[in-house]
């Protein structure tokens, strides 16, 4: 029997067959391509982790000089205790591991609306977020016979997200180096945060102990001593991003390097 190809029905069932045709096609693509995507978001990390301590990386030695590098690998719960530590080989796949930890997914699910919540409430922060069993990666390594401490943050600029990762020296007060990205923040303004110019201002810089705030981003021009950095002129949404963002996130660690202090003693 002939098929009219004209008919509503052949129209219908040829529609039917082209979507699961090319829906078929496409799951089996993104399912070909995730691991990569996934070894590319690895070594992208260890890219950058890296680079908070100086050491230039690419996708081909990440892997290699982040092993080389990096002795330990940390997770801490809000109230800076210590829930686990590391030294053996990477596993992207093993959501345990603190390399594995989302920072950015916790940001987005429950700190950025916590954050916007309590308002500056340091005590009801911790309690929010410690309700959540949030658990916060550090990364130990080690450069030229002395440890450095590298935390990865995640904060909000004036369009979007913002993230980074601060390396602290041995003494973890003195501030090593720094990096920071975005995904939509103002070419020539917010988005300078990203340049050298701006993250090589935050090495041999303190941490105040003795302050509410750890570190303090001033307003772009504003004069700067030696626990705070210049912001970006015109920038100053972006600017207070990162000073929220960084204050927030090294309070943590700073609660984990008290008590890590007083066990010693």
């Amino acid at each position: 029997m002939a098929i009219d190809k004209n008919s509503t029905g052949y129209t219908f069932l040829f529609s039917i067959i082209m979507v699961v045709v090319v829906g078929t096609s496409l799951a089996y693509t993104s399912l070909s391509l995730k691991e990569r995507q996934n070894a590319n978001a690895a070594d992208k990390k260890m890219m950058d982790i890296l680079g908070a301590i100086g050491v230039d990386a690419n996708r081909t030695n990440a892997s290699e000089l982040f092993a080389d590098y990096v002795v330990e690998r940390v997770a801490i719960d809000m109230s800076g205790r210590e829930l686990m530590a590391t030294s053996s080989a990477v596993d992207p796949k093993d959501k345990q591991d603190p390399f594995g930890i989302d920072v950015k997914k916790d940001y987005r699910a429950s700190v950025k609306s916590a954050v916007k919540a309590t308002d500056g409430d340091e005590a009801a922060l911790i309690a929010a977020l410690s309700e959540d069993g949030l658990r916060f990666p550090l990364f130990r390594c080690a450069k030229d016979g002395a440890s450095l401490y590298v935390i990865p943050m995640v904060g909000s600029g004036l369009w979007g997200p913002i993230w980074g990762y601060v390396a602290l020296e041995e003494d973890k007060t003195t501030i090593y180096g720094a990096n920071f990205d975005h995904k939509t923040e103002t070419p020539g303004l917010g988005a300078e945060i990203k340049e050298t110019f701006f993250t090589e201002k935050f090495k041999g810089k303190q941490l105040n102990a003795d302050a509410a705030a750890l570190f303090t981003i001033t307003k772009g021009g504003a004069p700067t001593d030696e626990y705070s950095v210049d912001g970006i002129t015109g920038g100053t949404i972006t600017s207070k991003g990162v000073d929220e963002m960084m204050n927030r996130t090294l309070k943590v660690y700073y609660r984990y390097f008290e008590s890590e202090t007083r066990a010693q003693r």
